[in-house]
């Protein structure tokens, strides 16, 4: 299985299991509320997004990475574009962390 389709399942398997915030809002107030266990912000998101995050995340000590686009971010959880996303399950978040090091995902 492709890599990258391998973290997008771990990602729409986590959206089933209602641990994924995503919109920009939401992710933000999951990292600000201490639940985010992993971020992943879009690679087509705007530089001051991408800012914003990598900033809120090293500041709270959240693990951060800049992934695939808006539109597959989306469609991976269910909606239609999503510049980012908080996982808020440390088992799920670690799964996809790890694909995300081995496989090219970047950091924020």
């Amino acid at each position: 299985m492709d890599p990258k389709q391998k973290i997008l399942n771990l990602i729409s398997l986590a959206t089933k299991a209602g641990k994924v915030k995503s919109g920009e809002f939401s992710t933000e107030q999951s990292v600000k509320k201490g639940r985010a266990c992993l971020v992943i912000v879009a690679e087509d998101a705007s530089e001051n997004t991408k800012k914003m995050f990598r900033d809120m995340c090293r500041y709270h000590h959240v693990e951060s990475f800049c992934f695939s686009s808006k539109i597959v971010l989306g469609h991976a959880c269910g909606k239609e574009m999503r510049a980012s996303l908080s996982v808020e399950d440390k088992g799920l978040a670690e799964a996809i962390g790890k694909q995300m090091t081995m496989n090219g995902g970047s950091e924020v």
